[in-house]
């Protein structure tokens, strides 16, 4: 995979908070993460509530506008000015299926609206075929166009968002955890469709989620994101085989083994403390203050990605 679609540079996306009449602090919601992600990949990007993921998928596509940092696609930078002619490219499946659909248009309008903005059809008669195409595209039974988004179940109406990001034709994906909101059973079939769409179209994915075994099974590579910061990114079988920074090494330790004599004899790894605010982020390496192997040199000096070969890259003083 060399053929580079998307590259992230230092982006840094922070959010004024008032603490006062006329003061104003920054909240350090993705702080200087850089990352590329290869054409027909699927990066994973993992980390507990509030790390930043989201945020970075949003940042990257302009929907929140980028305090610093560069995000390329296709070689070309993206900035408010050019974001316009590039959304065709680059998509979004967000996380609760029902507060991204609107409740007053139907599953056509919904499908559709995307194709009317960018004029992608030349008769009525060619936009609703390809509004059922989509359908058939995601397991939607293309009878049921003219129903309501209140109409349909979870794991319907994650899939009408799918076909509402595939209309057109994008490059790039961003699945803003998309499975956390539905049932297990459901959960599964959303992945194969995924992964069924990205073998018939070849579709790049930046996939957010918080569960580890669904990331591990949709992702070729991983990044682990720590308030605001990546501070481990590899193959999906060499974090899964061999974490190295201890969030990861703890996040790992409580993915669920379905060998319970194996599961009885793994350690599980407790971290201590709550995650620091990012309205106050600790000096150094932001994990330290939970970490058991901080030194000084962690409150000192934060770690930089750094390869431990075979491309495993981890940002850590005692890796």
């Amino acid at each position: 995979m060399d053929n580079q679609l998307l590259e992230v540079r230092n982006l840094k996306q922070y959010f004024p908070v008032k603490v006062g009449f006329f003061k104003t602090i920054p909240l350090k919601a993705v702080d200087d993460v850089s990352f590329s992600i290869s054409q027909g990949e699927t990066l994973g990007l993992v980390g507990e509530s509030g790390c930043g993921k989201t945020t970075v998928g949003r940042t990257l596509l302009q929907l929140y506008k980028p305090t610093g940092g560069e995000v390329l696609f296709d070689g070309v930078k993206i900035d408010e000015h050019n974001i316009r002619e590039y959304r065709k490219d680059m998509q979004i499946v967000f996380q609760d299926p029902y507060s991204s659909l609107n409740p007053r248009m139907t599953v056509s309008d919904i499908i559709g609206e995307p194709l009317d903005i960018h004029k992608l059809y030349s008769s009525r008669a060619e936009r609703q075929d390809r509004i059922r195409e989509l359908m058939s595209l995601v397991g939607l039974n293309t009878e049921h166009a003219s129903r309501y988004a209140h109409e349909f179940s979870g794991g319907q109406r994650q899939r009408i968002g799918i076909a509402r990001a595939l209309a057109v034709d994008p490059k790039f994906i961003v699945c803003d955890e998309p499975v956390s909101a539905l049932d297990v059973s459901i959960q599964a079939q959303i992945i194969n469709t995924f992964e069924d769409l990205q073998k018939k179209l070849g579709i790049t994915y930046l996939f957010i989620a918080h569960d580890l075994l669904v990331v591990h099974h949709i992702s070729n590579r991983i990044a682990v994101m720590y308030l605001g910061k990546i501070v481990e990114i590899s193959s999906a079988d060499e974090i899964n085989n061999n974490p190295m920074h201890p969030y990861t090494v703890s996040l790992m330790s409580a993915v669920p083994i379905p060998d319970p004599k194996i599961a009885r004899e793994r350690k599980r790894i407790m971290l201590e403390g709550d995650v620091p605010s990012p309205l106050n982020v600790p000096s150094g390496c932001a994990f330290r203050t939970r970490c058991r192997y901080a030194t000084e040199q962690c409150a000192r000096e934060c770690p930089a990605l750094a390869d431990r070969g075979n491309g495993h890259q981890v940002a850590c003083w005692n890796v």
